[in-house]
């Protein structure tokens, strides 16, 4: 057995009112059997150094210590090893505690008891409240195992045994009582104490990054038009549809949030008639082997959402597609400043770069002169000029992988050499059409925004790894794409080529790299276009629906739907996910159900008959799969089609 996590919570928080002399060098004097009345020689930083990394280091990929003792207000938890240990030595020496011990001063290797050190370290206690004996034994002990039949009692016996303790510094300096509450049954556990259970009650070093993860779980209340919206991403492709209104862009901007801290552009607010406690955005962030679950609350008085703290897990590098035609980036390779924001960030969280299209084509600077980006048109200029046309080569490669199909008119999107244009004294990048080479400046508003989409792929991804060399870490392999009206801009047959190229967008940036999608989306021909690479297990369809919840009103709620092969996009545009009657225009429609009323009427007239059957010739198609069925009707009541 061993000392269970619900225990050391539980002692830990005895231990913040006791001095790190006592929990560390006097222990460790103790264990060294330092004499009283005269000296032994001793390298005290070596001896400190190593007592610190048995029982205080629990993080062992770390070379941050944790202090679990009392703290002035403005010192951390968790200090490098090397000046914990410097400390330590610094303030026995400047501390009343040098008082009770006898040491050489200059050479400092020199170390014993004075003859009365008991009862001045007594004099010294902390509000001259006894140490914990049980508590400090539970922290000591974490990792020991134990019989089944050891008791509290057990434990403190083998703290004095361990720590060579006599009588009098039992009774003069420890509290050696059995904590009141102590339940036998919560005091152990089968398995020692991970690091993953640990880092639940101390937190983590500054020098162990987080793990990278993607987002799992997305709950939004009382915000927005839902009073509650659970929303569980897929780990590879997550299509989200609903009328206008309901809230899709909405939902992206809250993953955007979740993911990075940052808001892309606007917060969300509160809705004005929900309670004081009842703004809260819950998110979970999920790796390999752990998973990160933050409850973030609003806060009225400072009219902003409390700050993320403490991630244990973080998304990969992040695009964010937005409807505005406007890019945003994130990445944790890079200490971003703000675009918008005049204050540096001190605080060394990574702050998102948001482009405008304007920003994202010529470039953006900050006030002092600090480039952010180069822009499109600079970068394309100059990565083509290279000799060895890297990154070029890349972004060709997702430039064509983009492109609409070979079927359309205007085929792959292949660069062509840059061109000058009157009063521009910069090279414009072209692209080469079937009817002449293009310069990007003058491309059409679709052509325009895939080859914004393919090179931000490729800035970002490039920005990446080179801030991963320069910081001395391996490049992320995760990345997440957000993507707001696909469909925007593009032709139908375009519409039906862009999701599946963007799902192997990976493999011209890296073999190994994990993408995952969220795309929103009104087009019955990017869903067409989905169906022969959906997979249930990496996949899901959502839909926001507008549900009546009571007499008084009605609320947005987020539904995941089977993706259901359609086949057809006429049967996409009937199906659950975009609820039409027909596929057809809205006064065809009229038409068809007018007819299907009279069909079923017991009684209908030839006058009606007749006066339908103008408006479905005038509304319908002549191959309209309607008319066999209506022929006959008519036909029955005296109509002649």
């Amino acid at each position: 057995m061993f000392i269970s996590i619900e225990q050391i919570r539980e002692s830990l928080k005895y231990l913040e009112k006791v001095d790190s002399f006592s929990g560390i060098t006097f222990l460790k004097f103790k264990q060294l059997q330092l004499p009283v009345g005269t000296t032994i020689k001793l390298s005290l930083y070596s001896e400190i150094k190593d007592f610190l990394e048995r029982y205080y280091q629990p993080c062992k990929g770390s070379k941050f210590s944790y202090r679990c003792f009392r703290l002035s207000k403005n010192q951390d938890r968790w200090l490098n090893l090397d000046k914990y240990v410097k400390s330590i030595i610094k303030d026995i020496h400047i501390t009343l505690f040098i008082e009770a011990l006898i040491s050489d001063k200059i050479l400092e290797e020199e170390w014993g008891w004075k003859d009365k050190y008991i009862g001045f370290l007594k004099y010294l206690l902390y509000n001259k409240k006894l140490i914990p004996a049980f508590h400090l034994a539970v922290w000591l002990y974490r990792e020991k195992e134990w019989s089944s039949e050891t008791t509290p009692e057990d434990i403190i016996e083998h703290f004095k045994n361990d720590f060579w303790l006599n009588e009098e510094e039992i009774h003069q300096l420890f509290d050696i009582s059995i904590p009141e509450g102590i339940n036998q049954n919560q005091l152990f556990q089968d398995t020692v104490v991970s690091w993953k259970e640990l880092k639940t009650v101390i937190g983590k070093p500054p020098d162990i990054l987080p793990e990278e993860g993607t987002l799992t779980y997305l709950e939004i209340q009382g915000v927005g038009a839902a009073k509650k919206l659970c929303f569980e991403p897929a780990e590879r492709l997550s299509l989200i549809t609903g009328d206008n209104g309901l809230g899709k862009t909405f939902l992206l901007e809250c993953v955007w949030w979740a993911l990075t801290g940052q808001w892309a552009n606007l917060p969300a607010y509160p809705m004005p008639t929900v309670t004081e406690d009842e703004p809260v955005i819950t998110f979970t962030i999920s790796g390999d082997s752990e998973s990160d679950t933050e409850s973030i609350s609003y806060d009225w008085q400072l009219q902003r959402w409390n700050e993320i703290k403490n991630r244990s897990t973080i998304p990969g590098l992040l695009i964010y597609a937005r409807v505005d035609g406007s890019f945003a980036v994130w990445d944790t390779a890079k200490q971003y400043l703000s675009s918008s924001s005049r204050i540096r960030n001190i605080d060394k969280k990574p702050l998102p770069f948001v482009f405008t299209k304007e920003e994202l084509w010529n470039g953006q600077k900050d006030e002092n002169g600090n480039t952010f980006i180069n822009g499109l048109l600079q970068d394309w200029t100059q990565w083509q000029s290279r000799p060895d046309k890297y990154p070029f080569n890349t972004l060709e490669e997702v430039l064509a992988r983009l492109s609409p199909p070979s079927e359309g008119d205007l085929g792959i999107l292949k660069p062509g050499e840059p061109v000058r244009l009157p009063y521009d004294a910069r090279e414009i990048p072209t692209i080469e059409h079937p009817y002449g080479t293009v310069p990007i400046i003058h491309a059409s508003a679709g052509v325009q925004r895939i080859i914004t989409m393919a090179y931000l792929i490729v800035w970002a991804w490039e920005e990446h790894k080179i801030q991963s060399k320069l910081i001395r870490r391996e490049p992320q392999k995760r990345m997440v794409i957000l993507v707001d009206e696909l469909e925007a801009h593009l032709h139908p047959q375009w519409q039906r080529a862009i999701l599946p190229a963007l799902l192997d967008v990976r493999d011209d940036l890296a073999s190994d790299l994990q993408v995952q999608i969220m795309v929103a989306t009104h087009s019955p021909l990017v869903m067409a276009s989905v169906e022969p690479r959906f997979d249930e297990r990496v996949d899901k369809l959502f839909s926001l629906e507008l549900v009546k919840t009571d007499l008084l009103g009605n609320e947005v709620q987020i539904e995941e739907l089977p993706f259901i092969r359609q086949g057809v996009v006429d049967s996409w545009l009937m199906s659950d996910v975009f609820k039409l009657r027909h596929a057809r225009s809205l006064e065809a429609e009229k038409a068809i159900e007018a007819a299907k009323v009279l069909q079923l009427s017991d009684n209908p007239n030839s006058e009606d008959v007749a006066r339908v059957s103008n408006d479905l010739a005038r509304y319908l198609s002549e191959d309209d799969r309607f008319w066999p069925r209506w022929v006959y009707f008519a036909e029955q009541h005296g109509v002649d089609l």
